[in-house]
């Protein structure tokens, strides 16, 4: 093993650079030589990992092609404990005696293939496709081909039942599931492409947020099961016995909607009932979105405004989803489709996201002192600060 020698940091001098009273003595050019050989191997035991030293994770990164990137929100990966994988041929919450694929095919008739994901071929040409088809995708290819995020409520309620809906009962899946105290969770790479949004696929990323979602009046008595108007006149979501404690990460979380009356509004016609989504949703989602826009460039951090500047509460024309590049909700994409719902504030996100994306200036502080304002930028490679 070679020891790296411990030279003095000088206090006021370049990193790497010696003081000249500290120059190696003898005088003449070999004695300079083996000050220099010594500067580069002092770099080089600086910069280079020890076999087997932990690379430290901070907690709120996504995997995007195999690379690593900053949030600067809470992210629990398939790769981490409690995770929730995709990439799983067995069921998840079934018996372990039965969740082989064997037995989860003969036992729920929805489930018809092993893999609840594919390939986002679409867009690729037939030497593309030979080159990732292993699994291996470039971030510059896989950036080009990513243009919209499309946002989900799940109807499920909490992201562990989410997870059991789509991955065990119905063969789809997601890249992102989002909890009721903000914890995201990732289920597959985002190179993946996941079923979730039928045409747009191939081109989009996905998150589903846990809630029991939005109900015809006729119908609504559903959101009565699922929140609790208190004394003070807050409301409060209660989940359903069944599901227990809802599998939150969060102990003792108690979550509460950012706004504690119904929303009423017509998405695709339909008019509907809905309560907002919680604070700690919002909060992580907009985390989340200044990510992937500075990920993916083609990614635009705005959703589909009529005339006015509203989102558009119906189905996209095929042509002009066809080119469109932003943000999206399920209904969209699809008629038969009402999420994320009339509740879900789309400017209150793309505010907090755009602020969230802005660089940090340097200003002065009064003592004269430079400080750091405005918010990091979300989204940086491993190694950035969160």
């Amino acid at each position: 093993m070679i020891r790296c020698p411990q030279w003095p940091a000088p206090a006021s001098n370049r990193a790497g650079t010696l003081p000249r009273s500290r120059w190696p003595v003898g005088g003449g050019v070999p004695c300079l030589l083996t000050g220099l050989a010594l500067l580069i191997l002092l770099t080089a035991c600086q910069t280079t990992p020890v076999p087997g030293s932990r690379a430290k994770r901070t907690g709120d990164e996504i995997i995007v092609a195999g690379q690593l990137f900053h949030t600067g929100t809470r992210v629990v990966t398939w790769l981490d404990a409690g995770g929730y994988d995709a990439y799983r041929v067995e069921r998840r919450f079934s018996a372990l005696t039965n969740a082989d694929w064997a037995s989860s095919a003969r036992e729920v008739k929805a489930l018809e293939t092993p893999n609840r994901y594919g390939l986002r071929r679409d867009r690729l040409t037939p030497e593309q496709i030979e080159q990732v088809r292993g699994g291996g995708w470039e971030l510059a290819l896989l950036t080009n081909v990513v243009d919209q995020f499309v946002i989900h409520f799940d109807a499920c309620g909490t992201s562990r039942q989410c997870f059991k809906v789509l991955h065990d009962l119905r063969g789809l899946s997601v890249h992102f599931l989002l909890d009721v105290d903000g914890t995201i969770y990732q289920t597959l790479d985002l190179k993946e492409r996941a079923w979730h949004a039928t045409t747009s696929n191939s081109r989009s990323v996905g998150i589903e947020i846990a809630q029991i979602g939005a109900y015809p009046p006729a119908r609504a008595k559903v959101l009565d099961e699922w929140y609790r108007t208190e004394p003070d006149g807050r409301v409060r979501i209660t989940i359903p016995e069944r599901f227990g404690d809802g599998g939150l990460r969060t102990p003792g979380f108690v979550g509460r909607p950012v706004r504690h009356e119904r929303v009423r509004g017509r998405i695709q016609g339909i008019e509907l009932e809905q309560y907002d989504f919680t604070p700690e949703q919002y909060r992580a989602l907009a985390h989340l979105t200044a990510a992937l826009c500075r990920i993916f460039p083609k990614l635009t951090c705005d959703y589909p405004r009529d005339s006015a500047g509203r989102a558009v509460p119906v189905k996209l024309p095929d042509e002009e989803l066809g080119r469109y590049q932003g943000l999206l909700g399920h209904w969209h994409i699809q008629t038969d489709k009402v999420d994320p719902g009339p509740a879900f504030q789309w400017d209150k996100l793309v505010r907090e996201a755009r602020e969230l994306s802005r660089p940090a200036r340097a200003v002065e502080s009064p003592k004269g002192r430079a400080i750091r304002a405005g918010r990091p930028q979300s989204g940086g490679r491993a190694g950035d600060p969160p």
